[in-house]
């Protein structure tokens, strides 16, 4: 019999969340046929849900975003047809034969990249030319040309159209502070001076931007004349970007969720300590139930005292340290708990990720990005 622990994927409530951000852009949208397209952000394994799951389940997206290309050949082999966005580029002449091989369409965030552009024997690869992103550092200070270098990065990129190595250049930014309520607007601001009156599309809208900036986004997709796109990433999976929103407050639906049982349950007297360097004492007769559940299957080790789990729908508290294998506990006031009883540690019966991630003093990405290959996987029907 396989260890208990698991983790639960739900397709159908993916495909809601994105339905949701359509929804939301149609209903701030002054034509609401007329929204920016959708790239799907499917990196980290489509946070830690599946490449192949996140194929199905975003199928009404207009496009994927991730990082890696053996994850973009993935989507290719899946049956994806449709854009596929390489958010960090490419680093090498084999990854730009392979963007042309599968029809990548590759962030461009530095010269060594435009460099590596003109020395390629893009023709060589296939007919036409990439489509790229060019990407502009609005505040972020990541990833990006700052605005005084960009123009002419763009025209570099504007002759290796002209020699036919490219197909089209778009533009795009991320920001830094967007689950702020005034989070884009200076960053918004730099990204329209800079780009205005350059050909392409934009892209700039993040999760946090879609969600809580839409109206500032839509405004953006009207104004320009060759369209834009948004990438949302952690809300397609049912998580909130912001601390003042939870997910269910906007319409999401949890997609992940991390469950075990209870392996052993003992009742121990007033004073003892549980777990290692007792890090917990109890202060009174306690019963323990110990869940087939660590920090090497996922869960955060440094979750502390009083970290929410569900036993037989009910809450209980975790006490002690997390081991490596199992953690330990109260299930004083629940009953008759026994050996076999089903734990959800997150994501189901109220108890989100985000909450688990605040007590632990992390965020939810993690959580979802973090769940180990040791960990079985089943998808819900």
């Amino acid at each position: 019999m396989p260890r208990p622990i698991k983790v639960c994927i739900d397709p159908a409530a993916m495909a809601h969340n994105l339905e949701r951000v359509l929804e939301i852009l149609r209903q701030s949208a002054a034509n609401r046929a007329d929204i920016p397209k959708v790239w799907a952000v499917i990196k980290a394994n489509a946070y830690g849900h599946g490449i192949e799951v996140a194929v199905k389940a975003f199928a009404k997206a207009d496009g994927l975003a991730m990082l890696d290309v053996d994850e973009a050949v993935r989507c290719r082999l899946a049956g994806w047809t449709k854009p596929i966005l390489l958010l960090e580029g490419f680093f090498d002449g084999e990854d730009l034969q392979a963007c042309r091989q599968w029809d990548l369409w590759p962030v461009v965030h530095a010269q060594g990249q435009i460099d590596m552009l003109n020395k390629a024997d893009l023709q060589a690869f296939g007919v036409g030319g990439l489509r790229v992103f060019l990407k502009l550092d609005t505040g972020m200070h990541r990833l990006g040309f700052v605005p005084a270098a960009y123009r002419q990065a763009y025209e570099q990129l504007l002759a290796l159209k002209a020699q036919g190595k490219l197909a089209d250049v778009a533009h795009m930014t991320h920001f830094a502070c967007a689950d702020e309520p005034d989070g884009i607007d200076s960053p918004l601001l730099v990204f329209e001076d800079t780009v205005h009156g350059l050909a392409g599309p934009k892209c700039v809208a993040n999760s946090a931007s879609v969600l809580r900036h839409t109206r500032k986004i839509l405004k953006l997709h009207e104004s320009s004349t060759q369209g834009s796109w948004v990438r949302p990433g952690v809300c397609l999976y049912g998580i909130s970007p912001m601390a003042d929103m939870t997910a269910a407050e906007l319409g999401l639906k949890p997609s992940m969720s991390l469950q075990s049982q209870v392996i052993s349950v003992k009742t121990v007297p007033s004073g003892v300590g549980v777990g290692y360097s007792y890090r917990y004492r109890t202060s009174s007769d306690t019963r323990l139930a110990v869940v087939a559940c660590g920090y090497a299957d996922g869960y955060p080790r440094h979750a502390p005292n009083g970290t929410p789990v569900v036993v037989r729908g009910k809450r209980a508290s975790l006490v002690g340290r997390v081991s490596m294998d199992m953690l330990a506990i109260d299930v004083t006031h629940i009953g008759d708990v026994q050996v076999g009883d089903p734990v959800v540690l997150w994501g189901k019966a109220g108890l989100s990720a985000e909450e688990i991630a605040n007590a632990s003093g992390t965020i939810a990405y993690t959580l979802m990005t973090g769940v180990t290959t040791r960990v079985r996987r089943c998808i819900s029907e």
